[in-house]
């Protein structure tokens, strides 16, 4: 249980990923296999939504004249007996009948000939002046079949309008009249073709636009008419759409068709457009959202490192601390008690005490400036000064502590003299003990306990170097070391006591003085660690003031992690 707990603990960021991902995955799995159906649903419905209008249409206009027919044809048996043929006004119950040429009553006798009146549509009392043949002949033509029945006396119970459409330009729509089951005579009427292309026809698909199609979603289709030689008529908009087309013919008129197209895409495009938009669209969701978790997992993360860091901090702060006070009580109190006589020992003794507070003060600083840093209190006294002469002094002041623990410092000075650096000399010093102290600290299992020290110049800029022998430092590591808090995690440089401030703030310091702090390493090879300062020649004069972290205002002096 020890191990899983510790495992999810370090790898808190995988597991709360994997926690996440893997329940989105599935929906989004789901997701794809409820579009995919929509999309093909939403073809059967675009193309069952087209052809429902068609139908609409066709609908329209054959109950627009069955209707008129229904109305117009329906007399009574004794208007076609006897002299009451005449007297069509009389039985007629309407006065005006819409897209007819002509309207006709006749009469059959016994031997089924009949007489046929015709009557001009606007007024059914006056008759028609002049009737071409050809309407003569298609009502002839209709009127057959149930002349033939009055002759052979065939019943006929329920006598309904229906169309004869033996010539395409005269099409007839017919009724028997009958009394008592027998036919005496029939109604009927010419259809007027123009009257149904000009006025018909561009009703009925304007108002079954408006019906199938409601809230301005006309605009994406385009309804076309044709006529009997498939040449558009009329068009619901003149835009170009797509080539595939849904047709159908017209009742009556047969020959005539209306066909239905999307203006923009057809259905299936439509479909195809709508899945890989909400598709696209949930991806990018979720992606966002995973990104935003990871986001908050890995400050979590983070922080919990940080809180690590943090404690392990204390520890080696509380370590350090204890180490050089137990040395300088134990030393002074052998030579309060008097033990130590020899003078030899008691400057002995007093050289380590002061070392050990040398190195206390040194800890004590780096403390006291990293809580300046974190709020924004750090300045520095910069002046003109010779680089060199301040790392000299710097080595002087470590010379003891480095021989007590069995290290030399070789000092590679300049052979020539160097320009002049605007540095704090504190800070600068501050900075090179923070890199001997760690040379020291890392090269205590080293064969050879020797620490190297440059100061040059190149390309420019005023360089310090410390090279030291110890067991190096991981490619992995290199960029990290510098973050505060931060210690290496493996290898024997995790088995070494510290802070995990001290290279924090020589970055800091650096960086206050416009430089670059680089590090040079390898596991078992030692470490190199290089401090590069602007010459004075190249940054403006700054002895006299005192400036904050970098130059800048004090929200530059937060600590980046």
């Amino acid at each position: 249980m020890s191990k899983l707990r510790s495992f999810f603990k370090r790898h808190v960021l995988l597991v709360g990923l994997a926690a996440v991902v893997v329940p989105l995955l599935s929906i989004i799995g789901l997701q794809y296999w409820s579009l995919r159906k929509l999309e093909k649903t939403s073809i059967v419905a675009g193309t069952v939504g087209m052809k429902n209008y068609l139908g609409g249409v066709s609908s329209e206009v054959k109950m627009f004249y069955k209707s008129n027919a229904e109305q117009a044809l329906a007399v009574p048996a004794y208007s076609v007996e006897g002299d009451n043929l005449c007297d069509l006004k009389d039985h007629f119950p309407v006065c005006k009948v819409e897209g007819a040429k002509l309207v006709f009553l006749a009469g059959f006798d016994e031997q089924g000939e009949a007489q046929t009146l015709f009557f001009n549509p606007q007024d059914l009392s006056a008759h028609a002046s002049e009737v071409p043949p050809a309407e003569v002949r298609a009502v002839q033509f209709a009127t057959a079949p149930l002349r033939m029945a009055r002759k052979e006396n065939v019943a006929m119970p329920q006598p309904m309008v229906w169309m004869e459409d033996h010539d395409p330009d005269n099409f007839v729509l017919i009724k028997a009249v009958t009394d008592d089951q027998k036919v005496v005579g029939a109604t009927g009427m010419i259809l007027d073709p123009a009257y149904f292309r000009e006025v018909v026809l561009p009703t009925k698909i304007k108002e079954s636009l408006a019906k199938y199609f409601p809230d301005g979603t006309d605009e994406n289709v385009i309804v076309t008419a044709y006529d009997e030689q498939d040449n558009p008529i009329l068009s619901s908009q003149s835009a170009k759409g797509q080539h595939d087309e849904i047709k159908t013919s017209l009742p009556y008129f047969y020959n005539y068709k209306v066909g239905i197209r999307s203006r923009h895409m057809t259905p299936e495009q439509w479909a195809h457009w709508n899945f890989n938009y909400s598709l696209s669209l949930s991806l990018l969701m979720t992606a966002v959202l995973i990104g935003g978790i990871v986001l908050a997992l890995r400050t979590a993360s983070r922080e919990m490192r940080l809180s690590q860091m943090k404690a392990d901090f204390v520890s080696n702060v509380s370590h350090e601390l204890r180490t050089p006070l137990a040395s300088i009580r134990v030393f002074g109190e052998f030579m309060k008690l008097g033990r130590v006589g020899d003078r030899a020992k008691i400057r002995e003794y007093g050289e380590h005490i002061e070392t050990e507070s040398r190195r206390l003060t040194q800890l004590i600083n780096n403390i006291l400036d990293f809580s300046k840093i974190e709020s924004g209190r750090k300045t520095y006294e910069f002046e003109r000064v010779r680089l060199e002469d301040v790392v000299a002094e710097t080595l002087k002041t470590c010379e003891v502590r480095l021989k007590q623990s069995g290290f030399s410092i070789v000092f590679q000075s300049p052979t020539r003299p160097l320009p002049a650096a605007v540095v704090d000399r504190e800070a600068v010093a501050q900075a090179l003990l923070n890199l001997l102290d760690n040379a020291v600290k890392y090269s205590e299992r080293a064969e050879k306990k020797e620490v190297l020290v440059r100061v040059g110049e190149r390309d420019g800029c005023l360089q310090i170097s410390v090279t030291d022998h110890g067991v190096g430092i991981a490619p992995a590591e290199q960029k990290k070391i510098f973050e505060k808090f931060y210690r290496v995690s493996t290898g024997l440089v995790h088995d070494v006591k510290g802070s995990g401030l001290g290279l924090s703030l020589v970055k800091h310091i650096v960086e206050a003085h416009r430089g670059s702090v680089t590090v040079e390493s390898a596991p078992g090879h030692g470490s190199t660690f290089t401090i590069s300062l602007p010459a004075a020649d190249g940054v403006a004069d700054r002895a006299e003031t005192q400036k904050p972290l970098l130059g800048g205002d004090a929200s530059d002096l937060a600590f980046k992690h």
